[in-house]
C-alpha cells in the first residue's frame, strides 16, 4: 500500500471515529440555555385549591372538548418527550404533590423550570396564581365580531362546540358593559360594546386582544363600507361584512391604545379545522392597509405549514411572528429550517413562544410548555449553528440572535425595559 494512500484511509478513519459535529454548536447551546426567555404567547392555568372550581379561562375556545382527532405523535401522553418532561417537573411525584409544596408560587414555579422569565398568558381572564410580575395578559375579541348570533354560522361538529362560547363570552362582555342585551344601532355597538371591552382590557393590563378566527371563519377580511355594515347589522345585509367591519374597528382601536393584535395563524386542533382558512398570506390586504399601520399584528404559531409563505410578510412594519405551538407537533430539525429563513431575512421580528396548553390529562400546559422551551432552544441553535458555519454569521452575531429571539424582541415589542 502506498504511503499515500495508507494516509489517506488513516484521515478516513479518524475523521469516521470523530462522527459529524454536534447539530448545536456547545457555545451557542450555552449561550441560548443562559437566557431567562419571554415567552409570546401560551395559555396557563390558574392554580386552585382544593375543592375550588378547576380554572376554565385559559382559552375562549378550549379544544378539549372536540370530537377525537388523529393527535400527532409528540401531543400523545405515551410520547417519551411527554413522559421525560413530565418526569423532569415532578420527579416521582405528580402535579398535585407539586402544587402542594408550591401553594402560593405554584405557576412561577413553573415557568422557572422552563428558564421563562416572562410568560404571556392568552386568557379569558386573569386571577389569583397568575402574578403580574411573570404573566402578561391577552385577552380575546373573537366574540366582539358576532352581534347577530352564532347559530346560523354552524357548518360541522367543531363549530357546533366552539361557536356557542364566542355567544357566552359576549353574553359577559355585555355584561362587564353595563347592558343586558345587543344595542339598537351599530353605532352604540361600537361605543357602549366594543370600545368599552378594549379599554376595559387595556386597564386591566392587557397587552394586546387574541383572535382565533380561524377556527370559525377564513382569515380573509374584507373592506365593507359603514353602509353595508350598517344594513347587516339591522339584519338586511351580509353578515360576513359585518364582521370584517367589526374587525377592522377593533384593530384600529386596538392601534390607538397600543395594544397588539394577536392572530391564530397556523393549523389549528379539531378533525374538521379549515387548514386553508389559516394561510398567512390572506392577511396581506390588512397588512397592506395605510389605516392599520399604527396596529402590530403578531402571527401567532408561525404560519405553519407555511412557514416560507410567511417570511415576506415580515417586512411589513407592523408584523410579526412566534413560533409557538409549532414545536409540540414538528421536531427542532424542521423548525430549524423554517427560524433560519426568517432570521436570514427579518430577524428583529421573530419571537420565542412555546404555547404552553393544557391539552390532556398526560401533557398539561406544564408539560408542554417544558417540551416546548427545550425543543425550541434546540432549534434556534441548531438554525443559529447552520448559519454560522455556512459564514453567514459571526459567532458574535449568533449569540447577538439568540437574545434578540429569546428575550429583547418581545421587550422592544411591548415596551418593557
Amino acid at each position: 500500500m502506498s504511503r499515500r494512500r495508507a494516509a489517506l484511509l488513516g484521515a478516513l478513519a479518524f475523521l469516521a471515529a470523530c462522527g459529524p459535529p454536534p447539530a448545536v454548536d456547545p457555545d451557542i447551546e450555552r449561550a441560548i440555555a443562559g437566557i431567562k426567555a419571554f415567552d409570546n404567547h401560551a395559555h396557563p392555568v390558574r392554580p386552585t385549591a382544593p375543592g375550588e372550581k378547576a380554572d376554565d379561562e385559559f382559552d375562549a375556545l378550549p379544544v378539549d372538548n372536540l370530537e377525537p382527532q388523529s393527535d400527532p405523535v409528540r401531543q400523545r401522553g405515551t410520547s417519551p418527550i411527554v413522559i421525560a418532561a413530565h418526569k423532569q417537573l415532578f420527579g416521582s411525584g405528580d402535579r398535585a404533590a407539586m402544587l402542594k409544596a408550591h401553594p402560593t408560587d405554584y405557576a412561577a414555579w413553573a415557568l422557572d423550570q422552563m428558564g421563562i422569565e416572562t410568560m404571556v398568558a392568552n386568557r379569558v381572564a386573569m386571577g389569583p396564581g397568575l402574578p403580574e410580575s411573570r404573566f402578561l395578559w391577552v385577552p380575546f375579541a373573537d366574540a366582539l365580531m358576532y352581534p347577530l348570533g352564532t347559530a346560523q354560522l354552524i357548518r360541522n361538529p367543531d363549530q357546533k362546540a366552539l361557536f356557542p362560547l364566542e355567544d357566552k363570552l359576549l353574553r359577559r362582555y355585555y355584561a362587564e358593559s353595563g347592558l343586558s342585551a345587543k344595542p339598537a344601532t351599530l353605532g352604540e355597538y361600537l361605543t357602549k360594546v366594543v370600545t368599552a371591552t378594549l379599554e376595559r382590557h387595556k386597564q386591566g393590563g392587557a397587552r394586546a386582544e387574541k383572535y382565533e378566527m380561524a377556527y370559525l371563519r377564513s382569515l380573509a377580511v374584507g373592506n365593507p363600507t359603514r353602509a353595508e355594515a350598517e344594513r347587516a347589522y339591522n339584519g338586511n345585509g351580509d353578515y360576513t361584512a359585518l364582521q370584517d367591519y367589526i374587525f377592522r374597528y377593533i384593530a384600529t382601536e386596538c392601534g390607538r391604545l397600543g395594544m397588539g393584535v394577536h392572530l391564530h395563524v397556523a393549523h389549528g386542533g379539531g378533525g374538521y379545522f379549515n387548514t386553508t382558512w389559516a394561510n398567512p398570506l390572506l392577511l396581506e390586504p390588512l397588512l397592506n392597509d395605510p389605516t392599520l399601520r399604527k396596529t402590530t399584528f403578531v402571527l401567532i404559531h408561525g404560519g405553519w405549514p407555511w412557514t416560507r409563505e410567511i417570511t415576506p410578510l415580515l417586512t411589513k412594519p407592523n408584523a410579526y411572528v412566534d413560533y409557538s405551538e409549532q414545536l409540540s407537533f414538528d421536531t427542532p430539525h424542521n423548525v430549524a429550517e423554517a427560524l433560519r429563513g426568517w432570521l436570514a431575512y427579518v430577524p428583529e421580528k421573530v419571537l420565542f413562544a412555546t404555547d404552553a396548553y393544557p391539552f390532556s390529562p398526560e401533557l398539561g400546559w406544564e408539560e408542554a410548555g417544558l417540551v416546548a422551551a427545550n425543543a425550541s432552544r434546540e432549534a434556534l441553535g441548531r438554525a443559529l449553528t447552520a448559519m454560522m458555519r455556512d459564514g453567514e454569521i459571526t459567532r458574535e452575531r449568533a449569540v447577538e440572535l439568540a437574545n434578540m429571539v429569546m428575550r429583547d424582541n418581545a421587550r422592544k415589542l411591548y415596551g418593557i425595559k
